[in-house]
């Protein structure tokens, strides 16, 4: 399955458009994982706690809309656009949507 951002994937051509796919993941952190977050938050640094969990809710998103466009007989998948929010304390979702196409390599006389 070919995943892009882009809405044409260079050397391909779209035969079929299939429909919009998404993936939706809802993440959080447990009370010691928010408590080693909330260290890191008062001595600074990036945060890894809620990086490594951003990191996994984004594949699975990204599985589960692969999945959805395999069974609608899908090769690719492009348009793909993540966005991510919290709900409630902790919780966060990432979203990834794209469009489900079917395509082929161009031909070239």
């Amino acid at each position: 399955m070919i995943i892009s951002t882009t809405h044409s994937v260079p050397g391909y051509r779209v035969v079929k458009v299939l429909g919009i796919v998404t993936g939706m993941r809802v993440r959080t952190r447990g009370v010691l994982g928010r408590l080693a977050a909330s260290v890191e938050a008062l001595v600074g640094g990036r945060g890894e706690a809620y990086i490594e969990e951003l990191k996994k809710a984004r594949d699975e998103a990204l599985q589960d809309m692969v999945a959805e466009a395999s069974k609608l007989g899908a090769n690719a998948v492009i348009g793909v656009n993540f966005e991510t929010s919290e709900i409630l304390e902790g919780f966060i979702v990432v979203t990834a949507t794209g469009t489900a196409v079917v395509i082929e390599p161009e031909k070239h006389d």
